[in-house]
């Protein structure tokens, strides 16, 4: 097992596989269920011993009627040899299935819950990069391959092996001249076999990629399909998903055309037919009997099949091997942040110190520059600047969505990077004028990071948060499922349930990042009269063009082009500063 790569989020007791490389990474998985893949060895190779051994019974049957004084109770032992023969085949075939599905149902479910887990314990800034459809498509359709790769593909491969070698023992004790032609077609079989996966290994990896740029396309046409439709552009997302669908078609076409001449089957089809001519010789040589020639034909006769199956099983297998790729290359991404999860945990006071602070999302173009001021537990602090100024970004570095790249963030004089993330994050709400909601119930989306909270707390938070009455109006209440995003709700409507949501987790430190933007003034003036009442107990930071909001907060941050070029009260800076009264008088 390897250690798990920094984060922001781990699993108590949490399983970690080697992902050393995609061969390495799907066996640490397969190592978790030992006794399995034993079963199916096993059941795999008594299966063909089963099934040659009908042969065998087969060709003692032919010797028995070929001979002159054949005797009825040899034929009736030799037909129940063959009964039990086959049902054994039977049996250790169920057994060979199911030990195999087994397997790939649980590497399914593993992988997912590894996958998921490592997303979301992933930084901002790496989801930023991270395209979503494609994100999604490695998460459900590449992770569905391994399941393929595993069963039937590994089982089919593991019964050809088999299928392979029992026939070739069989064929050795009952006449080693016989081994010949076998031999001979089990070495142009790997030869030929090891070029047709050379051949369709680059088109098996392009086709999962393509995969996943359709699905990215399909899910941003989907995900902002009123932008498509009111620029009108419904035909122009339609050719473009017809132009990735396609070349995914074509990657398909190269596969059928790879296919189309397996070399392997042409091998067989001679080599079978050199074998047929070989027996008889020998048979009229007087080296082996009618029933042996008859035998050896069906032992030969189970290499077509396991000829036959490596035409696709191989192909579930390269499948797998491109998709572990893809899932590993998320698994290994790395992140900025850890969890620190020894760091400092204990109720925050509110104090909140930017010391020489600077940050970039690069380190050719910094976004904010030397800033330094100090905000006390209780007061309010407004930031105001002219759009791309670093407002957001500022706040971003207080719950470490973001680390500074120079200087330090502090909350009650510890640095952030030593706290503990959680015990940090969940002292400190953020409310964004683009408000995220949940497919779930009202309730739900405000009890959302309080668990356990009462329906009466819900219900209070909703109140000061004058979403209460809008709530009420619908049919079912608080129990009325959202769409997705919250899209069945007003801009407004949807504010008010963040905002219920943040005074409901009763935060150390509230960020509102103009989430105010959408409500009416009447509605404003009454949550911010709730805000009032509660900032007396918490830092507050504030993001906003409301005038009214900028005039009551203790310290306003008056920033431009990242740089910090003054703050103070209201009528301090309207008085000293002149990039102050300019957005004064723009927000005005």
């Amino acid at each position: 097992m390897t250690t798990l790569a920094k984060r922001e989020f781990t699993l108590e007791n949490e399983y970690t596989y080697n992902r050393a490389g995609a061969a390495r990474w799907i066996f640490s998985h397969v190592r978790r269920y030992p006794l399995l893949p034993l079963i199916t060895i096993l059941a795999a190779l008594f299966n063909n011993m089963a099934y040659s051994q009908v042969q065998v019974f087969i060709g003692a049957g032919f010797d028995q009627i070929a001979s002159s004084g054949w005797e009825v109770n040899a034929l009736l032992a030799i037909s129940l040899g063959v009964m039990v023969a086959a049902t054994l085949q039977g049996l250790t075939g169920l057994m060979r299935n199911f030990s195999m599905e087994f397997i790939a149902q649980r590497v399914e479910r593993d992988t997912r819950d590894e996958l998921y887990v490592s997303l979301i314990g992933k930084s901002q800034t790496f989801h930023g990069k991270q395209r979503i459809g494609d994100i999604m498509a490695r998460a459900t359709n590449d992770v569905r391959q391994l399941n393929f790769m595993f069963s039937p593909g590994v089982m089919l491969i593991t019964d050809g092996v088999m299928g392979a070698i029992v026939p070739i023992l069989i064929i050795a004790r009952m006449e080693p001249r016989l081994l010949l032609t076998p031999l001979v077609f089990l070495a142009l079989f790997g030869v030929t076999l090891y070029d047709y996966n050379r051949r369709l290994s680059p088109v098996s990896i392009a086709q999962r990629d393509q995969f996943g740029v359709m699905n990215t396309g399909l899910a941003e046409a989907i995900a902002g399909i009123e932008v498509v439709k009111a620029n009108v552009q419904e035909n122009y997302e339609w050719q473009k998903f017809s132009q990735n669908a396609g070349k995914f078609r074509d990657y398909f076409v190269k596969q059928g055309k790879i296919q189309a001449v397996y070399l392997p089957m042409l091998m067989f089809a001679l080599c079978w037919a050199a074998g047929f001519f070989h027996a008889l010789t020998l048979w009229d040589a007087g080296a082996i009997s009618l029933g042996q020639v008859v035998t050896f034909m069906g032992l030969m006769g189970t290499l077509r099949f396991v000829t036959f199956i490596s035409i696709f099983s191989f192909n579930l297998v390269q499948l797998g091997a491109a998709s572990a790729d893809r899932i590993l290359q998320l698994l290994n991404t790395e992140t900025d942040l850890d969890e620190n999860e020894a760091g400092v945990d204990r109720p925050i006071k509110g104090k909140v110190v930017f010391e020489n602070v600077s940050f970039g999302y690069d380190a050719d173009t910094p976004v904010l520059k030397n800033i330094s001021f100090t905000a006390y537990p209780g007061e309010t602090v407004a930031i105001v600047g002219q759009t791309g100024s670093g407002k957001t970004t500022l706040t971003r570095l207080i719950n470490r969505i973001f680390d500074a790249t120079e200087g330090r963030v502090m909350i009650d004089d510890v640095d952030v990077c030593d706290w503990s993330l959680e015990a940090l994050r969940s002292q400190i709400s953020t409310i964004e004028q683009d408000v995220f909601l949940f497919s779930r119930t009202l309730a739900e989306n405000i009890a959302f990071g309080c668990n356990g909270a009462t329906p009466d707390a819900i219900e209070h938070a909703a109140q000061e948060a004058q979403a209460h009455d809008f709530i009420m109006s619908f049919a079912d209440g608080y129990a009325t499922e959202v769409g997705e995003r919250g899209v069945t709700l007003s801009g407004g409507q949807r504010q008010r349930i963040a905002i219920a949501r943040a005074f409901l987790t009763n935060p150390r430190i509230l960020i509102l990042d103009d989430s105010t933007s959408a409500i009416d003034s009447a509605t404003e003036d009454q949550i911010q009269k709730a805000m009032r009442r509660i900032s007396k107990q918490r830092t507050t930071f504030i993001i906003t063009h409301r005038l009214s909001q900028i005039r009551w907060a203790d310290r306003i941050l008056v920033l431009r082009r990242g740089e910090l070029v003054d703050q103070g009260t209201h009528d301090d800076l309207l008085a000293r500063s002149e990039d102050y009264r300019r957005i004064f008088a723009r927000y005005d």
